[in-house]
């Protein structure tokens, strides 16, 4: 098949790319980082070379491609994030109609059926929409969990105080993914033959952030790390004095409290979705600790 993916060569995009190379698929990867063309084309992708927001280049890049994996960036530009990342899908959407593209995965998250109280997610909720709206296409909805990989985020904080935190409790309930999983979710979907308009969740694992403090302590040697949790205002206040803009502080802080009262993952545990993922928290906790140390 001839694929085109975007998401660069990002924790979702490189491994996506290397399991479609290595099943023999003709694949183009857009990037709007020229500095990527070069590791693309060593993997034995096309670079497509370009800007999101730029209708001519996206229709392009997608042009007699069999299939299409879309992703947008969640965080494009610090202000009006979420009216940015539905701009870009839109773009996205009419490029893939124009170009008669005929299957379609879009990486969504959970919460996405959900048109506020979900930060960043948002903007999926808007973009699914989109995407229902094509003609002719065959569209996956991949909502995946919450990221394994936002936990790195916590590594100076362990360090230097001794505990992981967020705006959600230790019993929050968290359907957690890692993207390795997403790329293996993805490349199954793109390539499927009985392809039809569906939503497919991806998560690796079910746990609370005790559990995973607990385990990323064990792994790090530091078995009584504790989970913290900060109240909204605590945490927005400590993103913004890290360096985090302002907006984007504020849309993750959402996320947050949108997990801890469970309306974000709420559509995902409600109906018993199964955690169908291969990495597992006690693999995550593995490599963490190679980053950590």
């Amino acid at each position: 098949m001839k694929i085109t993916t975007t998401g660069s060569l990002g924790n979702v995009g490189r491994p996506l790319a290397k399991l479609l190379l290595a099943q023999g698929h003709e694949l183009t990867i857009v990037s709007s980082n020229d500095d990527r063309a070069e590791e693309i084309i060593r993997l034995g992708a096309t670079p497509a070379i370009g800007g999101l927001t730029d209708k001519a280049f996206l229709k392009t890049a997608f042009a007699d491609a069999d299939a299409v994996f879309a992703m947008t960036p969640p965080n494009l530009g610090k202000q009006h994030i979420v009216n940015n990342t539905i701009a870009a899908g839109r773009h996205i959407a009419a490029a893939i109609q124009q170009n008669g593209v005929k299957r379609v995965v879009l990486l969504s998250s959970i919460g996405a059926d959900l048109p506020e109280g979900n930060g960043p997610i948002a903007s999926l909720y808007a973009i699914e929409g989109l995407y229902r709206d094509l003609k002719t296409v065959a569209t996956t909805f991949l909502r995946a969990g919450y990221f394994y990989t936002n936990f790195l985020n916590d590594i100076p904080l362990i360090q230097h105080a001794g505990i992981q935190a967020g705006n959600f409790n230790p019993d929050t309930r968290l359907p957690l993914v890692h993207p390795e999983d997403i790329a293996l979710a993805a490349a199954e979907e793109l390539t499927s033959d009985t392809a039809t308009n569906s939503i497919r969740y991806i998560v690796s694992d079910i746990r609370t952030p005790s559990e995973v403090a607990a385990a990323i302590g064990a792994a790090i040697g530091k078995p009584a790390l504790p989970w913290v949790s900060f109240s909204d205002e605590e945490h927005e206040q400590g993103m913004v004095k890290a360096g985090v803009p302002a907006e984007i502080a504020s849309l993750y802080t959402e996320l947050g409290s949108g997990l801890r009262e469970q309306k974000v993952q709420n559509d995902f545990l409600l109906n018993a979705h199964p955690a169908t993922g291969k990495v597992k928290l006690a693999d995550f906790a593995r490599e963490f600790a190679l980053r950590y140390h």
